[in-house]
């Protein structure tokens, strides 16, 4: 047997399959070309599984140093198996190891693109990939910026606002208790979490900042607040002092 055989040199790609020859295997496995030839027309002219046989051998021909026309076979890789399955030893065995590397690899190659039409079909379709892989960070990126929680400097600033306002609107009713201050408090902050859509003033976002901020602005108790707090002074004023 040879001592070194490169791999690239075992498979090659006919039809767009990757085969061996009978000339290869010869020579790899030091074997009589003759013999290996033989040994496949014995498997082709076998009545049991022909069919089989004819898809996995291929003849051609080959020139010896004469000039002298010859015939040969390429065998895919199940051709390869059956006729190597009956060389034995180590060193047998390492090359069948190596035949079976070299069918892997070319195998691999033939599932590459290789016209101009497919090429532009694999590079479209990777182009589309990239695109939606774009789409779906640059969407995770906008939900991230827009879901962002209001930072502390704008959350104090509108704590601020709240208790201005609410102290400006508890002026206009004179004096009021702390209670009925409560119920002011109660009645901004509600406002602000509904149209802010959120359970709690802390989760307030930076981008509804100036949403809220002009809300406080514009902020007057609702109707059953006033009522609430008109109430609670009426009965304070019946009162014994």
């Amino acid at each position: 047997m040879k001592g070194m055989i490169h791999m690239n040199d075992l498979v090659i790609m006919k039809n767009k399959q990757a085969v061996t020859s009978s000339l290869q295997v010869a020579e790899v496995f030091d074997k009589q070309h003759k013999n290996v030839v033989q040994a496949i027309e014995n498997k082709l002219d076998s009545a049991e599984n022909s069919a089989q046989y004819d898809s996995m051998f291929s003849k051609g021909v080959y020139k010896d140093r004469s000039g002298k026309s010859n015939p040969m076979y390429y065998m895919n890789r199940d051709g390869f198996s059956f006729i190597a399955f009956g060389f034995t030893g180590k060193k047998a065995d390492a090359f069948k190891l190596k035949y079976i590397e070299a069918f892997n690899s070319m195998e691999e190659q033939a599932k590459l693109p290789t016209s101009p039409r497919e090429i532009a079909r694999l590079a479209l379709q990777a182009n589309e990939e990239t695109n939606q892989r774009l789409d779906s960070v640059e969407g995770d990126v906008k939900d991230l910026k827009e879901n962002q929680v209001i930072p502390n400097p704008e959350y104090s600033a509108l704590g601020r606002r709240v208790n201005q306002r609410v102290s400006e609107v508890a002026h206009s009713y004179g004096h009021i208790t702390q209670k009925q201050r409560g119920e002011l408090f109660k009645d901004i902050n509600s406002g602000i979490k509904k149209i802010a859509n959120v359970s709690a003033r802390s989760m307030l976002r930076k981008k509804d900042y100036q949403m809220v901020m002009d809300f406080i602005n514009d902020w007057e108790p609702s109707t059953a607040t006033k009522t609430i707090i008109r109430q609670t002074s009426l009965r304070l004023d019946k009162e014994p002092a």
